[in-house]
């Protein structure tokens, strides 16, 4: 056990104290958001529970259910602890099922042209290349706009936003694997294009798109927050956390302050988190990075 490389990895991973608290810290707020029913004094989607006139209350204010509201309510009279649940919930489903996503479309772009080669290749990486000169965040603007409010929509912004990292990526890492007598050998059986590439290629170029993943994920939920906040991502009945920033932003000079900063903290603190256990992996999947 003490020699597998999953063991080693992991050895290597505790060594790195802010690494470690990251990733614990991320497990916590996943916990949380999965069993956010269960933790939440308040259903923020269950309307009869919503009392207007208990909207705006300041942090440590007891509601008319009785029940003490922590972080204070919203414009809505939601609880604003059991709103961000609530919203890093949807968050993280917006950024897994977006990076998933993505992570396939591109790896699968990617892969298949370093293994075709020629003008398919060409084709498709200077696709590639002309929408990684945008900023993704402007792409996935043009397209919610374009499509409108809503869960799937947004999914299919930040999936075109995003996928071409991953196609880059996996073409570089498939474009070295293609070169090797193991695939040579597979041609040679012969094998089918496709298992060629399913079975031989792409696994063997994962490590750096495992990497690009946990980046990703982090940035799609940034962008899902973004783009709410900019009135083109998730509807105002779901509490997003770019939705609870925006709702709170037009009070923060009339003193209420904690409907924007307490949602922005818990977005900060999630992103962060991320992309310090995506730091981690990178520097200990990528032997040039190796302290």
């Amino acid at each position: 056990m003490r020699d597998t490389p999953f063991y080693r990895f992991l050895e290597e991973f505790r060594g790195n104290k802010v690494a470690l608290g990251a990733a614990v810290m991320v497990f916590i707020i996943v916990l949380v958001a999965l069993i956010a029913p269960l933790v939440t004094p308040q259903d923020p989607y269950d309307l009869a529970h919503l009392v207007l006139r208990d909207a705006r209350r300041p942090p440590g204010y007891v509601g008319t259910g009785g029940y003490t509201h922590w972080l204070g309510t919203d414009s809505q009279g939601r609880d604003l602890l059991s709103a961000i649940i609530y919203g890093l919930r949807i968050s993280l489903q917006m950024g897994v099922i977006a990076g998933g996503v993505a992570f396939v479309v591109g790896a699968l772009v990617g892969c298949s042209a370093a293994y075709i080669g020629g003008r398919f290749e060409s084709l498709a990486m200077r696709i590639v290349d002309l929408q990684l000169s945008f900023p993704a965040i402007l792409l996935a603007f043009v397209i919610a706009a374009m499509l409108g409010q809503g869960r799937y929509q947004l999914i299919l912004a930040l999936i075109f936003a995003q996928y071409a990292y991953f196609a880059r990526t996996a073409h570089g890492a498939a474009a070295a694997e293609r070169q090797k007598d193991y695939v040579e050998a597979a041609l040679s059986i012969p094998l089918s294009p496709w298992r060629v590439v399913l079975k031989h290629i792409l696994p063997n170029s994962l490590p750096p798109l495992i990497v690009v993943a946990t980046v990703q994920v982090a940035s799609a939920i940034s962008l899902e927050a973004t783009l709410s906040f900019l009135g083109v991502g998730l509807p105002p009945t779901e509490p997003s956390l770019g939705m609870l920033i925006a709702n709170g932003f037009q009070y923060l000079l009339s003193g209420r302050y904690w409907i924007s900063i307490y949602p922005g903290l818990a977005l900060i603190l999630f992103i962060v988190s991320l992309n310090l256990v995506g730091d981690q992996i990178r520097d200990q999947l990528n032997p040039r990075l190796r302290r």
